[in-house]
């Protein structure tokens, strides 16, 4: 019985003992739970608070000083009537600074409106002592910091009235209607159009002054119509610039423009007359008159490059008779009119070599030994020339100068008679070849040298035509591809070969278009 006993007192004290750690488990757990709910509690308050709050606490724990500085700032140059300055010390340069660093401070904001209706009672004291300068300076300021307009309205009116008044209206348009009356238009300061314009600055609206501009621009314009017929067109052009600027919608406009256009195409046409007569002067005049009235004009640029090369062209001839001073001159005036470098330079070897060939004829006679040497080296030159197709071209190594130095060291021996007379149907064989090969610019060089050669030749005309339309051939052909400068140097060219053909004013037009688009 008493072991029976003890293993249930036993058991009795076990199951009590779990019984009792059982319980306080229960009370952990609960107590912790408590303790996380309060913990989540709390850091969901913080959270919200700290969104909250993210701004004030950010400027305290470090934009606040700079922030307020800038405010301070602000306000001191404000109270002391500093409302800007270029060296950033002005109320409106601290307040935009602090802006600038926070766009949403209310006082910064609030600083600008502060300084901008400051701006407008510095213009209205400045008004109030006569101070013109510094009212307008100050109305700008307003405008600037975005003042209202019932604000600013009216110191704006007073400020054009004492402008008015301190400019003397009245006095202008009487010395405007003076000028009017003696035709003195826009001659300067003091004649018509720019008195009335004064006028019309200070008081938009002033009758006398506009209709006395009317008629000061229907004369000037009048004036621009009357040199155009007379083909001054540069003061034509310079008259409608002027008039345009005074008032591009005037009625006369239009019309004179026209005038000009047409003074333009004709002085245009004259000039490339003149260039087909050879009489270089005149045309260059008309290029150039034409370039000033309308200087993007491309056709009377083009026309000075063919008068430039009509001068180096010029420059041979003479050079070629012994003609040096001419040959200078020429020269000169084709540098004058832009001629490139590379063709410059080939003009001055051509005279170099003529001046050479006349040393030579001027020379005592040489030993016939000697003679005969530099003839054979001559002789081969022409060859070697003829046979790389270089009979004009380039200067210094073609036939032609060669074969001029053999006719000046021996104009009557039978070779340098058989090599002249070999020649030129050499450059005849070889304008055709080239022609029917499509290679129109070396065709024009072997025509160039046919020309020098024999120039009476009857069938030169037929030929410089056929070469101007294949020209215009290949133009047209391009043109179609889009190649509108390749299409412009083929113009120039079949101008250049045949100034009348009957198929230049179309193509020309053609051309005009495809820029126009």
């Amino acid at each position: 019985m008493s072991r029976d006993a003890d293993r249930q007192n036993r058991a009795h004290e076990v199951l009590s003992r779990v019984r009792r750690e059982g319980r306080w488990w229960w009370l952990q757990a609960r107590h912790a739970r408590r303790i996380w709910r309060w913990a989540v509690l709390a850091a969901a308050v913080l959270f919200i608070a700290l969104v909250l709050l993210r701004r004030p606490l950010a400027n305290w724990f470090w934009d606040a000083p700079p922030i307020e500085h800038l405010l301070q700032q602000g306000d001191r140059a404000l109270a002391a009537g500093r409302l800007t300055a270029t060296d950033g010390t002005g109320a409106r340069e601290w307040y935009e600074a602090a802006q600038a660093m926070d766009s949403d401070r209310a006082e910064a904001r609030a600083g600008l409106v502060r300084t901008g209706q400051a701006a407008v009672q510095q213009a209205r004291g400045a008004l109030a002592q006569g101070d013109i300068e510094a009212a307008e300076t100050a109305l700008a300021l307003a405008r600037t910091l975005q003042v209202p307009r019932r604000d600013v309205d009216g110191v704006a009116q007073q400020l054009r009235q004492q402008r008015v008044a301190r400019a003397g209206v009245e006095d202008l348009l009487a010395r405007a209607a003076a000028a009017l009356q003696a035709q003195r238009l826009d001659d300067g300061p003091d004649s018509a159009l720019p008195l009335y314009q004064q006028v019309l600055v200070l008081v938009p609206t002033q009758v006398q002054a506009l209709e006395g501009r009317e008629d000061a621009l229907s004369d000037l314009l009048q004036q621009a119509r009357a040199n155009a017929v007379r083909g001054d067109v540069a003061a034509a052009a310079a008259a409608v610039r002027r008039a345009r600027g005074f008032d591009a919608g005037h009625v006369d406009l239009p019309a004179t423009e026209e005038a000009l256009n047409i003074a333009l195409e004709r002085r245009l046409r004259d000039g490339q007359a003149a260039l087909r007569r050879e009489r270089l002067e005149t045309a260059v005049t008309a290029f150039q008159a034409v370039l000033a009235a309308a200087p993007d004009d491309a056709a009377a640029r083009q026309g000075l490059q063919r008068v430039a090369e009509a001068h180096l062209q010029r420059a041979a001839r003479l050079a070629g008779d012994f003609r040096f001073e001419a040959a200078g001159q020429a020269l000169a005036s084709a540098q004058a009119l832009g001629a490139s470098a590379r063709t410059l330079a080939d003009a001055r070897r051509g005279i170099e070599q003529a001046r050479q060939a006349q040393r030579a004829l001027q020379a005592p006679t040489a030993p016939r030994a000697q003679r005969e040497r530099s003839l054979m080296a001559l002789l081969r030159r022409i060859e070697e020339a003829e046979a790389r197709g270089d009979f004009l071209a380039p200067p210094g190594r073609s036939a032609y100068d060669a074969l001029r130095e053999a006719q000046a060291l021996a104009p009557q021996d039978v070779r340098v008679r058989a090599a002249a007379g070999r020649l030129l149907p050499a450059s005849r064989t070889c304008f055709e070849d080239r022609l029917r090969e499509n290679r129109v610019v070396a065709a024009g060089a072997c025509l160039e040298a046919w020309q020098t050669l024999a120039r009476s030749d009857t069938s030169l005309s037929q030929a410089r035509q056929r070469l101007a339309q294949r020209w215009l051939a290949i133009g047209s052909e391009r043109l179609g591809a889009g190649d509108i400068d390749f299409a412009a140097q083929a113009l120039d060219q079949a101008r250049h070969w045949q100034p009348d053909l009957p198929e230049l004013p179309a193509f020309a037009e053609r051309l005009r278009s495809a820029q126009g688009g």
